[in-house]
């Protein structure tokens, strides 16, 4: 079994930034990509930010990209996702999610991971 624990999410002002980290531990096969997605009240779960876990090579959805930067330590097994400048848009209950191995290009589609954990709530309030 795979574990994924979020930690880092909070309250931030509008502008402000946090930094999210996901450690995964446990039988870990392999490791393809990691991924960030959020969901906020109402609205299904959207991607946000996925990294390949051997090239380092990023995707972003269009509305963080400039703001948001993933990153991940290999050695560690952990992902970050780094949020500059957050927006009254940015709220959500944010998701790491694991994915073992695809065939798939698509790193914004949540069917591609494996694993996902419980997320952390990030809040944007003045």
């Amino acid at each position: 079994q795979v574990q994924l624990v979020e930690s880092g999410g909070g309250l931030v002002q509008p502008g402000g930034s946090l930094r999210l980290s996901c450690a995964a531990s446990g039988s870990i096969f392999s490791i393809d990509a990691m991924g960030w997605f959020r969901q906020s009240p109402g609205k299904e779960r959207e991607f946000v930010a996925a990294i390949t876990w051997t090239a380092g090579s990023t995707y972003y959805a269009d509305s963080v990209k400039g703001r948001f930067t993933i990153s991940r330590d290999n050695f560690k097994n952990t992902v970050y996702l780094q949020m500059n400048s957050l927006k009254p848009g940015d709220p959500a209950v944010y998701y790491c999610a694991l994915d073992e191995g695809s065939t798939s290009a698509i790193y914004s589609s949540e069917w591609r991971y494996d694993y996902w954990g419980q997320g952390t709530q990030v809040t944007v309030s003045s």
